[in-house]
């Protein structure tokens, strides 16, 4: 399955809808829309993850990267992860440095 990535821009957040598989051949393109927007200094990341049905270590990166440079007064959200990538942030710690929720905005 394919991979796509949809952005918006709210006023008080930036979400991204990811659909397929965050593989190695998918996360440079990820990467470089998260890139983009922590120039802009979101105080929230919200990823809407339910149609995301694959995340190898490259997607996880992403992840960790986008943490990473949002810092630690900016929230990075993901919507309604299935179990597979619940079990992949819990095996890796990074559950802790995420917020998980079943939608967004509460």
């Amino acid at each position: 399955m394919g991979f796509t990535v949809k952005k918006e821009i709210f006023e008080k957040y930036i979400a991204f809808t990811l659909c397929g598989s965050l593989d190695s051949s998918t996360a440079p393109q990820f990467n470089e829309e998260v890139r983009q927007v922590i120039l802009q200094n979101p105080q929230t990341l919200v990823l809407y993850v339910d149609e995301l049905n694959f995340m190898s270590s490259a997607g996880l990166r992403v992840l960790i990267f986008a943490k990473q440079k949002l810092g630690t007064a900016a929230s990075l959200i993901l919507v309604r992860p299935q179990e597979q990538l619940l079990e992949t942030l819990r095996m890796t710690g990074l559950i802790f440095s995420v917020s998980i929720v079943d939608q967004y905005p509460e």
